[in-house]
Parts: C-alpha cells; sequence; structure tokens
C-alpha cells in the first residue's frame, strides 16, 4: 500500500508535525503489523522524529541547525541553498515506524515532522506500509 501526500511550507525552514497523516493512513489500511516507510522525495526537506509536547524544541532545533550550517557566501551552488542540501543530508528523506494493532508505534512525547529547509515551498511525501 503506498500513498502519496501533499503539504504546503509557509517558511524557508519549518517542521510540520505529520503524525496525524500517517497515523490515519495506517487506520485507513487496516493493517494489523508491519512497518510504514515514509519517504520525502526531495534534497532540501527531510523526516525526523521528535518531541511533540514543547514546541520550544522546534525552535531549538532549528537555532542548532542554522549555526551549525549557516547560509554563507563562499557556498558554491548556484540556487544559493547549499545549507539546506546539508541539512537535509543530516537530518534523512525517510524513517520507518513499527505497526501494532494498526497504529504507529511512537513514544509517549514523539512526533513524525516533516522538515522543510528550503521554504515556503509546496511538497510532497510518501508513505508505503509493509505488512508484517
Amino acid at each position: 500500500m503506498l500513498e502519496k501526500f501533499s503539504i504546503n511550507t509557509s517558511r524557508r525552514a519549518e517542521l510540520i508535525d505529520i503524525t496525524h497523516i500517517i497515523r490515519d493512513f495506517v487506520k485507513k489500511s487496516k493493517i494489523n503489523e508491519g512497518i510504514a516507510v515514509i519517504f520525502v522525495p526531495h534534497t532540501t526537506a527531510g523526516i525526523t522524529i521528535n518531541e511533540n509536547a514543547d514546541p520550544s524544541v522546534k525552535k531549538d532545533m532549528d537555532l542548532f541547525l542554522n549555526k551549525l550550517i549557516p547560509s554563507e557566501d563562499y557556498f558554491t551552488h548556484m540556487e544559493g541553498n547549499s545549507d539546506s542540501h546539508i541539512k537535509s543530508t543530516l537530518v534523512g528523506p525517510s524513517l520507518s515506524v513499527i505497526i501494532e494493532n494498526n497504529n504507529i508505534l511512537l513514544g509517549t512525547w514523539q512526533g513524525i515532522y516533516f522538515y522543510e529547509f528550503d521554504g515556503p515551498r509546496h511538497r510532497s511525501f510518501y508513505i508505503k506500509i509493509i505488512k508484517g
């Protein structure tokens, strides 16, 4: 089972909680056990799992990544978004979550986030369910 989802981002860097989209898709699949693979087909965006209780975590992640990889004039990529490509590589384009009892298995404070590094843009991501 594979489906493509669309998402609109509103800022250059933005973490968007997509946990509910993945949960709903898994529920709709009626698959009791398996793996859900989430894949982002972009070179300046990624996917991650992190805390979803305190919104300051998202701000701290952006602050740290911008400090670690600032947008610099010395980058040679002509589009001027090399920092976004590097951040995307570090965060990664995919992740897998366990499906148990027709629900995704996450920790109490965990959420799944689409991470935009070069917005605002119209983006997409895929969810593939592999029955266990």
